[in-house]
């Protein structure tokens, strides 16, 4: 007997995929997420990242930290360039405020990650599940218009 891949939704995945389900349900809602990053995979981002695939290193920090799923679930998607290449490989916070209401690091946006090791990927989800402001991490100044 072959065991079935799932992902976290439940659903059989596709072979070969971590997370693409075999059976697409158009009428199943998204999985809840509290706090959305973006981590920037460009190719100016990449090439100073110590590691090949950051969002999935950092997928997996998750899942040690139980935060992969439930009402504190942190999200993980790669972006392309953000246009912040001068800041080395950036991360954008976006908070799920409808679900969530007012929270302290929507819209954030994290300076020289590359350099982040475990310890400092830890302190940063914690502090995200935790609703903590980010004065540990250096933000990068945005110009409002």
């Amino acid at each position: 007997m072959i065991d079935k891949k799932m992902n976290i939704m439940g659903s059989e995945v596709v072979d070969g995929y971590e997370c693409k389900p075999k059976q697409l349900d158009p009428n199943r809602p998204i999985m809840h997420y509290k706090t959305l990053l973006y981590v920037c995979e460009d190719k100016r981002c990449k090439g100073v990242s110590k590691v090949k695939d950051k969002a999935k290193e950092l997928r997996q920090i998750i899942k040690n930290l139980n935060l992969e799923t439930g009402e504190q679930r942190i999200k993980i998607s790669r972006s392309l360039c953000q246009g912040a290449c001068r800041y080395k490989q950036v991360v954008q916070i976006n908070e799920n405020t409808k679900a969530n209401g007012y929270e302290p690091n929507n819209g954030i946006w994290l300076n020289a990650t590359h350099i982040y090791d475990t310890a400092k990927w830890e302190e940063l989800f914690l502090a995200l599940k935790e609703n903590k402001d980010l004065n540990n991490f250096e933000q990068i100044k945005m110009k409002v218009f």
